[in-house]
């Protein structure tokens, strides 16, 4: 039986020579959603998607878009990005980037989309568990934001466990970025995570077409990453 878990493409990993088409195949595979990373180089130590990636991508799906900004202040220029999403989209922050999270929270409410908190692996729960009620999904860093394949750090199988406890009572869904293999997935999809961010790990630069790899991650079978040589 299929695991009940979505499944959402980390686009800054896709072939940037051909997005339409890996769009394309990524729907056609029964992608869920499309995350989008927005790095403004500051409040990480690097650049990743545009403005104008993000709403290419938004006009080039019906699929929900996962927008996981990764910048300083975004209530500063949170109408830009608002403007280019559709109603039904999420928009994360991160709460140390922001003087007063909550206003730009109930910017991205106003405009019809999913509020999200992204979490930082040192970033403890109870600094953010007062937000958790207003917001509809967050996102849980296994690694420290702004760069791709990093090593997974192991202190927030606690967090994970804090927020499934939480979940309930506050009525968010939660969701996996970073280190995404399948041994996390076996372990922690069992739980009760809502989601998975897929990147390099899983899902691109593979052997395999995308309608052959998402099918049988939602069964938790990693078979196709045998043929990887």
């Amino acid at each position: 039986m299929a695991q009940k878990f979505l499944l959402t493409a980390s686009m800054m990993c896709a072939d940037y020579g051909h997005l339409a088409d890996e769009v394309q195949r990524l729907e056609e595979a029964g992608i869920d959603s499309f995350h989008i990373d927005i790095m403004d180089g500051r409040y990480v130590n690097n650049f990743a998607m545009s403005l104008y990636d993000m709403a290419y991508i938004a006009r080039a799906t019906k699929k929900p878009l996962d927008v996981h900004l990764m910048i300083e202040h975004p209530r500063n220029n949170i109408d830009l990005f608002l403007d280019k999403l559709r109603p039904g989209d999420t928009v994360y922050i991160h709460s140390e980037a922001e003087y007063q999270p909550s206003t730009t929270l109930q910017k991205i409410i106003d405009a019809k989309m999913h509020p999200g908190i992204a979490i930082n692996p040192g970033t403890s729960v109870e600094t953010v568990e007062q937000m958790l009620r207003i917001v509809d999904h967050v996102l849980v860093m296994a690694v420290n934001p702004g760069n791709a394949s990093q090593m997974f750090l192991p202190y927030v199988g606690e967090k994970i466990e804090q927020l499934i406890a939480l979940r309930k009572r506050m009525g968010f869904e939660l969701f996996w970025d970073g280190a995404c293999g399948a041994e996390r997935m076996q372990e922690y999809a069992p739980l009760g995570i809502d989601g998975f961010v897929l990147g390099t790990t899983l899902l691109f630069g593979k052997n395999t077409p995308y309608g052959k790899i998402i099918p049988a991650l939602r069964e938790l079978n990693f078979d196709y990453l045998k043929n990887e040589g």
